[in-house]
Protein backbone atom coordinates (compact mmCIF):
# COMPACT_ATOMS: atom_id res chain seq x y z
CA UNK A 1 0.00 0.00 0.00
CA UNK A 2 2.94 2.40 1.03
CA UNK A 3 4.06 2.39 -2.66
CA UNK A 4 0.81 3.37 -4.26
CA UNK A 5 0.87 6.13 -1.77
CA UNK A 6 4.05 6.89 -3.16
CA UNK A 7 2.98 6.06 -6.83
CA UNK A 8 0.81 8.71 -6.42
CA UNK A 9 2.53 11.24 -4.38
CA UNK A 10 4.81 11.15 -7.37
CA UNK A 11 2.23 11.05 -9.83
CA UNK A 12 0.87 14.07 -8.60
CA UNK A 13 4.12 15.92 -8.20
CA UNK A 14 5.01 14.93 -12.45
CA UNK A 15 1.19 16.51 -13.02
CA UNK A 16 2.32 19.83 -11.01
CA UNK A 17 5.74 19.71 -12.47
CA UNK A 18 4.51 19.56 -16.24
CA UNK A 19 1.69 22.45 -15.23
CA UNK A 20 4.44 24.83 -14.00
CA UNK A 21 6.49 23.95 -16.77
CA UNK A 22 3.48 24.94 -19.54
CA UNK A 23 3.56 28.28 -17.65
CA UNK A 24 6.80 29.01 -18.85
CA UNK A 25 6.63 32.37 -20.86
CA UNK A 26 8.83 31.94 -23.93
CA UNK A 27 11.03 34.78 -25.61
CA UNK A 28 9.98 35.66 -29.22
CA UNK A 29 14.19 34.82 -29.19
CA UNK A 30 13.97 31.13 -28.19
CA UNK A 31 15.04 28.34 -30.10
CA UNK A 32 12.80 26.00 -31.66
CA UNK A 33 12.64 23.40 -28.60
CA UNK A 34 12.14 26.21 -26.26
CA UNK A 35 12.18 26.61 -22.24
CA UNK A 36 9.57 23.94 -21.55
CA UNK A 37 10.80 21.26 -23.21
CA UNK A 38 13.28 19.89 -21.11
CA UNK A 39 10.88 20.11 -17.58
CA UNK A 40 8.38 18.45 -19.67
CA UNK A 41 10.68 15.58 -20.07
CA UNK A 42 11.58 15.57 -16.50
CA UNK A 43 7.53 15.36 -15.71
CA UNK A 44 6.92 13.13 -18.15
CA UNK A 45 10.07 10.71 -16.98
CA UNK A 46 8.74 10.92 -13.26
CA UNK A 47 4.97 10.17 -14.36
CA UNK A 48 5.85 7.28 -15.65
CA UNK A 49 7.83 6.03 -13.10
CA UNK A 50 5.24 6.82 -10.97
CA UNK A 51 2.39 4.82 -12.51
CA UNK A 52 4.83 1.97 -12.51
CA UNK A 53 4.84 1.96 -9.32
CA UNK A 54 1.52 2.14 -8.65
CA UNK A 55 1.07 -0.45 -11.25
CA UNK A 56 3.41 -2.67 -9.50
CA UNK A 57 4.28 -2.05 -6.18
CA UNK A 58 6.53 -4.09 -4.28
CA UNK A 59 4.74 -6.75 -2.40
CA UNK A 60 6.81 -6.14 1.37
CA UNK A 61 8.70 -2.67 1.34
CA UNK A 62 11.25 -2.09 3.98
CA UNK A 63 11.33 1.25 5.27
CA UNK A 64 14.56 2.85 5.67
CA UNK A 65 15.60 3.35 9.23
CA UNK A 66 15.26 6.55 11.07
CA UNK A 67 18.78 8.21 10.54
CA UNK A 68 18.25 7.20 6.64
CA UNK A 69 15.10 9.87 6.42
CA UNK A 70 17.34 12.45 8.98
CA UNK A 71 20.15 12.04 6.08
CA UNK A 72 17.58 12.45 3.32
CA UNK A 73 15.89 15.31 5.04
CA UNK A 74 19.68 16.85 5.39
CA UNK A 75 20.03 16.36 1.86
CA UNK A 76 16.84 18.41 1.16
CA UNK A 77 18.21 21.41 3.59
CA UNK A 78 21.37 21.56 1.46
CA UNK A 79 19.70 21.45 -1.90
CA UNK A 80 17.23 24.40 -0.63
CA UNK A 81 20.32 26.09 1.05
CA UNK A 82 21.75 25.80 -2.67
CA UNK A 83 19.24 27.37 -4.09
CA UNK A 84 18.98 30.28 -1.74
CA UNK A 85 23.04 30.81 -1.92
CA UNK A 86 23.27 30.30 -5.67
CA UNK A 87 22.62 34.04 -6.21
CA UNK A 88 25.84 35.47 -3.63
CA UNK A 89 28.00 32.73 -4.11
CA UNK A 90 27.63 31.68 -7.91
CA UNK A 91 27.13 28.82 -9.70
CA UNK A 92 30.68 27.19 -9.10
CA UNK A 93 31.54 27.94 -5.24
CA UNK A 94 27.58 26.68 -4.31
CA UNK A 95 27.82 23.91 -6.62
CA UNK A 96 30.71 22.64 -5.26
CA UNK A 97 30.04 22.96 -1.80
CA UNK A 98 27.10 21.14 -2.44
CA UNK A 99 28.36 18.42 -4.33
CA UNK A 100 30.96 17.79 -1.97
CA UNK A 101 28.61 17.25 0.80
CA UNK A 102 26.35 14.96 -0.84
CA UNK A 103 29.03 12.73 -2.31
CA UNK A 104 30.41 13.25 1.57
CA UNK A 105 27.00 11.54 2.67
CA UNK A 106 27.09 9.12 -0.11
CA UNK A 107 29.60 7.44 1.64
CA UNK A 108 33.21 9.29 0.55
CA UNK A 109 35.93 10.01 2.49
CA UNK A 110 35.73 14.12 3.76
CA UNK A 111 39.12 14.59 1.22
CA UNK A 112 37.48 12.87 -1.24
CA UNK A 113 34.52 14.40 -1.35
CA UNK A 114 36.26 17.82 -1.42
CA UNK A 115 37.93 16.94 -4.59
CA UNK A 116 35.15 15.26 -6.15
CA UNK A 117 32.83 18.38 -5.48
CA UNK A 118 35.37 20.62 -6.71
CA UNK A 119 35.64 18.52 -10.28
CA UNK A 120 31.92 18.10 -10.56
CA UNK A 121 31.62 21.72 -10.40
CA UNK A 122 34.43 22.71 -12.84
CA UNK A 123 33.33 20.00 -14.73
CA UNK A 124 29.78 21.13 -14.75
CA UNK A 125 30.91 24.84 -15.35
CA UNK A 126 32.85 23.49 -18.28
CA UNK A 127 29.97 22.13 -20.05
CA UNK A 128 27.59 24.46 -19.57
CA UNK A 129 28.85 27.88 -19.49
CA UNK A 130 32.10 27.55 -21.25
CA UNK A 131 30.66 24.50 -23.89
CA UNK A 132 27.33 25.23 -24.34
CA UNK A 133 27.42 29.36 -23.33
CA UNK A 134 24.76 29.01 -20.68
CA UNK A 135 24.40 31.85 -18.66
CA UNK A 136 25.33 30.75 -15.00
CA UNK A 137 25.14 32.51 -11.52
CA UNK A 138 28.03 34.75 -11.03
CA UNK A 139 29.56 34.78 -7.65
CA UNK A 140 32.17 36.61 -6.02
CA UNK A 141 34.96 35.55 -7.61
CA UNK A 142 33.80 37.09 -11.14
CA UNK A 143 32.43 33.84 -12.30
Amino acid sequence: MSDRIFGVVGLLLALGYAWAALTIEESFLSDAVGPKAFPLIIAAVLGLASIAVIAKPDAAPEWPSLMRFLEVGAAIVVMILYAIFLPELGFVIATALAATYLTWRLGTRPISSVVSGCLTSAGIYAVFHLVLGLSLAKGPLGF
